[in-house]
Formats: C-alpha cells, structure tokens, sequence
C-alpha cells in the first residue's frame, strides 16, 4: 500500500490516502459532524476530477470520521456569511451543486459507507454516487423544511425516485430513516454490519476494476438483509400513499387528519406535527419542487434548485431561513416565528418567485459543466 498522502491548511478537512487501485476519501471534521464547509465541498470536487482523469484510480471510497457520514452542509456557517451578502452563500451552493452532479454522473464507481449521520449536503455527497453501503449506525434525513429551507443537492430527483409518494413524506416531514428503511426504500444499495466494514473496505481495495458488477459482488460477500422494525414508517407505505399524494400540502394534512380520526397510531399524530410546525413556505416550496423532479433529469433538478435556494437567501418572499437558523442552530430556543406563519397565507404567486430567475442583474443560473456519463445511472435503478 502507498503511503497515506495528507494535504495541508483547509485541505485537512478531507484526508486522502491512494493505495493501489483505488482512492480512499474521509470527511474529516468530525466535532462538527462533518458539516460540509465550503473548503471541503472545494477540495472534493478537485479530488473528484482529478481521480476522473487518473487511470489508476478504479474506484473511490468516500467515508466520514467519527459517529457521522456528513450531517449536512455547514448551513451556520454560510448564514454567518451572507449576514451583508446572500452571493456569498451562493458561492457555497453552487460548488456544492456542481460537485453533486459531477457524483451523479461519475464514471467511476463511488462506494459511499454511510455509517452514522447522513443529513442534507451528507445525502448529496453519496445518494447520487453508484453504491451507498448502510449499517445499523445509519440515521438518514432531510430536515429542511423545520430550517426554512428545503430539501436541495438534487434531493428533487433522487427523492422524487423512491416508491411511491415515500420522497414526498421524506423530504415534508424531515423523518429519520434507519439503515434497514434506507434499504428497503433504496436510498442504500448495501447493508453492512458496522463490525464487517473494515473487512469490506479490505477487500474493495484489492479490487482492481471499475466495473459495477465486480465491485456490486464484493459488497454483496459482506452484505446482509436487515428486518424493518415494526414502527418503521416505510410499513406504512400505503397510509403514506394515500395521504402524500395529494395535490397541496393543506390536502396532505387534511388527509392525515381524516386517518387520525379512526387511528390509534401515534406515528401519524407525530407526522401531522411534523408538517404543522414546518415552515409554510418550505412545505409549499418542497412539495413543488420534488413533484417538478418526477419528470426532471438531475441537471435540471439541481439546476432549478439553485434557483430556488438563491430566492431563499435573498429573502424577498420570505425570511424563514434565516428565522429557522437562528431558533434550531443559533440560539436554539426551537421555537421559530414563520413568516407567513400559516400555509393558506402562502400563495402560489410567492411560491412562484422562488422558481423564478433572481431578480438581479448580476446573478446567472447554476452552469454545469459538460459530463460525458449520463447522468442519474444510481438513482434510476430504483
């Protein structure tokens, strides 16, 4: 094996050890959870590139340190940053979007261990990539909508894939998913032991091929099939179903409410909960965005999303995300004050402008650059 070849200053975040027919990659922040820093989302589209490019590189292991794969973007961090400048925070989104395209249309293998925590910008950085191994540690979700954000990284696309109407009540509610759910839902390709995946990673470094079906059997040697707990809320696929699909988010929860009344399950007192303590305007923004996804490839997906994720810095139509930082992660008094603070207050005019080009002379739409991979080959196969 070669030595382990670590980089300096801001690089540390991401360590980088080559062996012989592969490139090991670890998000390396692990007090923060490995929040995604704009340095890290930097350094691992450079590294993405360059293994591209790099004929000995025949796969890519990507694994976080500590007790999270990635909870996320850095999202404190940009919103310190676009105190005077929402652009500033642009900045961060449109890397972190070019490098979830640059994974969804990679043409080398990327074997994504999602042990631990895997939320938001975390999701981003492997559901787009062509394996994602779970395990027993494995916590998976969207939680946007209770930060006045919404499920972005080309979450559109790939939730907007799962069965049924399960990516529609992923994405609204920000519901946790264990390993096993992830699985079932196909949000994970593998289930691996937590204990097994050291042996795993020994032996996807003596795999000397790019081709998926090798590296899907090597994984397949170590992989088990995990039952869904009895609670698990994808065996509620088909209450999920009836109520999910519906056309508004006001149907949603008027839906929700009609089940309640001859139920005794408290899983959907606690979805109703969920929805109604959401952002209204994240609710509306993230319905209509995953509903576009269904019929959208992931170029378009993010390319819209970063449309939308600019009018939410921006702040004309609403100031949610700002509010939702401050009462989850600043001051964490969880208590936030939504502005409009009801959904039938949220038109579908404002709801509109968020899909809209920014209003400002300077800004231009996301530009991805030109992929020779068709895009989507993971998600797809759903």
């Amino acid at each position: 094996m070669e030595p382990i070849n670590y980089s300096n200053g801001d690089a540390d975040q991401v360590l980088l050890e080559d062996y012989s027919y592969g490139r090991k990659v670890l998000l390396n922040r692990p007090k923060q959870l490995n929040a995604l820093s704009f340095q890290m989302v930097s350094r691992l589209l450079e590294l993405f590139l360059a293994s591209e490019e790099d004929c000995n590189v025949k796969l890519i292991i990507l694994k976080g340190k500590g007790r999270a794969f990635s909870a996320g973007g850095d999202v404190a961090a940009v919103v310190r940053d676009i105190k005077g400048n929402w652009k500033l925070g642009a900045k961060f989104f449109q890397k972190e979007f070019i490098l979830n395209y640059v994974m969804a249309t990679y043409s080398k293998p990327q074997v994504s261990i999602l042990s631990g925590i895997v939320m938001g910008g975390g999701a981003g950085a492997s559901i787009h990539g062509r394996f994602r191994v779970a395990t027993e540690n494995s916590v998976f979700a969207m939680p946007e909508t209770a930060l006045g954000l919404f499920p972005d990284v080309g979450a559109s696309y790939f939730l907007s894939r799962l069965p049924g109407f399960f990516g529609e009540y992923v994405g609204l509610t920000g519901s946790r998913l264990d390993g096993a759910e992830m699985l079932a839902c196909g949000l994970a390709t593998h289930f691996v032991s937590s204990v097994r995946l050291s042996l795993l990673e020994e032996a996807l470094c003596k795999v000397n091929s790019s081709d998926p079906d090798i590296i899907s059997a090597t994984i397949h040697e170590f992989s088990q099939q995990p039952s869904l707990k009895e609670k698990s809320s994808y065996n509620r696929l088909d209450i999920i179903n009836k109520c999910f699909s519906r056309r508004t988010v006001e149907e949603i929860i008027f839906a929700l409410e009609r089940e309640a009344v001859n139920s005794t399950d408290n899983w959907i007192s606690a979805t109703i909960k969920s929805l109604k303590t959401a952002s209204p305007t994240s609710l509306k923004i993230s319905l209509r965005s995953i509903r576009e996804g269904r019929v959208q490839g992931v170029g378009q997906c993010l390319v819209r999303e970063y449309r939308i994720v600019c009018n939410v810095m921006d702040g004309q139509v609403s100031k949610d995300f700002f509010e939702g930082c401050r009462a989850i992660l600043l001051d964490k008094d969880k208590n936030p004050k939504w502005e409009p603070s009801k959904l039938e207050l949220v038109s579908d005019e404002m709801v509109d402008r968020y899909f809209s080009k920014v209003d400002d002379k300077d800004w231009e739409d996301l530009k991805l650059p030109v992929r020779s991979n068709l895009p989507g080959h993971a998600i797809a196969k759903l």
